[in-house]
């Protein structure tokens, strides 16, 4: 298992507030005042980091970049020379594929790149490595989804990178060779800050595709207060991510 993976999910919540929680269960007869204030940040930060409302106020200060008018789409090959897709993990092993497929969110960029493919008539790039170092790649995943079940061809596919910025070196290994340096590129909105980030560091020129919004009215009875599962996964999504376009610039320059 990378370090890198370990020490993540051993920060970031839930993981880093349970971790406070038996803290301050360990403190409570030596510092019971420090252990109060334990509990209270731990048990605090899980109902906040649990509800639809922090999710959907979080996401705004994050996704940045606006959706791409639908009515731009086909002068796309105007502006760029090709479409970059990333790769936003896999499902293992599921029976009713016979083996790993795309996950739910790689799916939901997929299906826009696809759109966009078409009404463009842009190649397309899909960008993804192996899960811990076990084929196929994300790569070979998405591009038999493309071409199988959304009949869009793939012309290149990166299979190596791990993480975003591998993602935007390794993109740059295959397209700048041909001369390609105006890329549209396809991923979450959240995570599209980042990820611009890294692509114009290598050398692109990008039209961001952002998609997958989360910070728009979340829909939720009593306006999103209540406390969801679903809303805790996003919230350590949106504070992964926070975190890393906080380091990028200081980790790769």
């Amino acid at each position: 298992m990378p370090l890198r993976y370990l020490l993540k999910h051993l920060v970031l919540p839930p993981s880093g507030l349970l971790l406070l929680l038996v803290f301050a269960w360990w403190l409570r007869r030596r510092v019971p005042r420090l252990a109060v204030a334990g509990f209270a940040i731990g048990l605090g930060g899980l109902w906040l980091l649990s509800l639809p409302v922090t999710v959907e106020w979080a996401a705004r200060l994050i996704e940045r970049e606006p959706a791409l008018p639908e009515a731009g789409w086909a002068d796309l090959a105007q502006r760029a020379e090709a479409i970059v897709v990333l790769g936003g993990g896999r499902e293992q092993n599921d029976p009713a594929w016979g083996g790993d497929q795309p996950s739910p969110m790689a799916l939901e960029r997929l299906r826009y790149a696809a759109r966009l493919v078409r009404a463009s008539g842009l190649p397309l790039l899909v960008s993804g490595g192996l899960h811990f170092g076990r084929p196929p790649s994300e790569a070979a995943l998405m591009a038999e989804v493309l071409e199988r079940d959304f009949g869009v061809p793939v012309r290149w596919r990166e299979e190596s990178s791990r993480t975003t910025w591998e993602n935007a070196a390794g993109t740059a290994e295959l397209l700048q060779r041909e001369g390609i340096r105006r890329i549209v590129l396809v991923t979450q909105a959240w995570h599209m800050p980042r990820a611009r980030w890294s692509f114009e560091a290598v050398g692109f020129e990008v039209v961001a595709a952002p998609a997958g919004f989360l910070g728009v009215p979340n829909g939720r009875p009593l306006g999103g207060w209540l406390p969801e599962a679903k809303a805790a996964w996003q919230s350590g999504l949106l504070l992964n991510e926070a975190l890393g376009e906080l380091l990028y610039p200081y980790l790769y320059r």
